[in-house]
């Protein structure tokens, strides 16, 4: 009789493979701190979000099991694509994904590490706020946003989170990370409703997820 076994994993193959990942994320860590010391106020956050928050975010995204060909994910500030990558793990197709990214040396990682997901260098308030422009034509099942709210006026805040939810089908969310104890857009001046998660303590600093939709 055949047994079927997992095959065993060499302990120095296994410590290569940690290496690469550590290497990567020191690498990734740097090049984000060069970025926000150019341009703080683009960037909000000093280094790039935690598994534990990007897990929390891509968590609130509707079952990608219902996704078809139309369907796209808007991920605006993606960074090094820490979150982006936690989308794909929960089941988003690569080429569902429209990544919003300001920084052009992001950019090129972006193309890099998700070839078949859609890569926009340029402003994501502005795209935010000309959703309709960019969606071009598909249906946008959720947004996934990075971008440091607070840095921008009140009006300018409503119409980056408004917009798209104005163009979404009822209860589709519009998810937000935070630092703050206040929240960036009260619901109600858009007509929304948000829930919020518990703090996630091992992003550094300490953050939560906001999610706002519509009824």
């Amino acid at each position: 009789m055949n047994l079927e076994t997992n095959p065993v994993v060499p302990p120095e193959k296994k410590r290569r493979s940690k290496r690469r990942t550590d290497t990567r994320r020191v690498s990734d860590e740097a090049r984000f701190f060069r970025t926000w010391l150019r341009r703080p106020l683009v960037m909000g956050a000093v280094s790039p979000s935690s598994k534990a928050l990007g897990r929390a975010m891509a968590g609130y995204v509707p079952d990608p099991a219902q996704f078809d060909e139309r369907s796209m994910v808007l991920e605006l500030g993606p960074g090094t694509g820490v979150v982006t990558q936690c989308l794909i793990e929960r089941g988003v197709p690569e080429s569902s994904l429209h990544l919003v990214e300001y920084s052009e040396e992001f950019c090129v990682l972006l193309r890099a590490r998700f070839p078949k997901a859609k890569v926009t260098h340029g402003d994501a308030y502005q795209v935010a706020a000309e959703i309709e422009r960019h969606a071009d034509g598909r249906r946008l099942e959720a947004v996934v946003s990075g971008l440091p709210l607070f840095t921008k006026p009140d009006l300018q805040r409503e119409i980056v989170v408004g917009a798209p939810l104005a163009r979404m089908a009822a209860g589709r969310p519009f998810i937000q990370f935070s630092y703050a104890l206040t929240l960036p857009v009260k619901p109600a001046r858009i007509g929304a409703t948000i829930e919020t998660s518990p703090w996630i303590k091992r992003n550094l600093p300490p953050a939560r997820v906001l999610v706002y939709r519509k009824d």
